[in-house]
């Protein structure tokens, strides 16, 4: 018993550290958060999907589900069997990634970006990115980052 709850434990960190990279690493793809080819279809079809709604702020889980044909239930828990993470930490995860690739990439003040990946309050937004990559927006674009 106590090797069986070993490995359980051994498996969902392993998911946790994964999506923690994904999450934290604009250039970790999600295929390396899924273990079969099935769920990597399905993270990857969520991705695009998430992309082409990036600047809409009232896009949610439950317009994801219902573009991705699932109901939300189901979609919960086949993100979170995945990545250990709930569909909306997804969502968060995906539009804060393309934010940082746009402050890397583009020549766009913070608050553009912001706009850009469907956040409608600059300060949320940097609440948000300062927690996932563990500097600011500013500090990011400038190259002083501690994730990347």
């Amino acid at each position: 018993m106590k090797y069986l709850h070993a490995c359980i434990r051994n498996v969902l960190d392993m998911r946790r550290l994964l999506f923690k990279k994904f999450s934290q690493n604009v250039k970790t793809k999600i295929e390396e958060v899924a273990k079969t080819p099935v769920d990597n279809e399905f993270l990857l079809n969520m991705q695009a999907i998430i992309e082409e709604n990036i600047s809409n702020a009232d896009f949610n889980v439950a317009m994801l589900a219902q573009q991705m044909g699932v109901s939300r239930s189901s979609l919960f828990a086949k993100v979170k069997g995945i990545t250990d993470a709930t569909p909306n930490e997804m969502l968060q995860v995906v539009r804060l990634r393309k934010a940082a690739e746009l402050l890397l990439e583009a020549d766009m003040r913070v608050n553009e970006v912001c706009y850009k990946v469907g956040f409608n309050n600059p300060s949320y937004f940097t609440k948000c990115f300062q927690k996932q990559f563990g500097v600011t927006p500013t500090e990011y674009a400038k190259g002083e980052t501690q994730s990347q």
